[in-house]
Order: C-alpha cells, then sequence, then structure tokens
C-alpha cells in the first residue's frame, strides 16, 4: 500500500502544479510561451480551478485512506 500512497502523492502534486500553471496563463500571469492559446483566457482559470483542486483531493486521498 506503501507504493499506492506515493503514486497517488505524485499525481496529486502534478495534477496540482498543472492547474496552477494553467490558472497563470488564463489569468495571463504566467504568458510562456508567448504563442499559447491559454493566455488571458477565461476558460483556462476555470480549468486550473478544477484541476487543482482534484489534484488536492487525490493528495487528501492518499494521505488519509491509503494507510
Amino acid at each position: 500500500m506503501k507504493i499506492v500512497r506515493i503514486a497517488a502523492s505524485v499525481v496529486g502534486v502534478l495534477i496540482t502544479l498543472i492547474g496552477l500553471v494553467w490558472m497563470g496563463q488564463g489569468t495571463g500571469f504566467f504568458p510562456y510561451p508567448a504563442t499559447s492559446f491559454m493566455i488571458n483566457q477565461t476558460p483556462w482559470i476555470i480549468n486550473g480551478v478544477i484541476a487543482v483542486v482534484v489534484g488536492l483531493a487525490v493528495l487528501v486521498f492518499a494521505r488519509r485512506f491509503s494507510r
């Protein structure tokens, strides 16, 4: 079960980081690459928030339920 906990934690962190990047690009705070279609686009802010929530939920699941 320790492998599952580690794997779920890694996946949770990656999903959270991806969500933060999407939010940053959607708001224009992280405009890289400069030609990205995601820059200053509200749907990517929403998608980023959803990804962060899912990533944090996976982290909570990994910490609480895989002991």
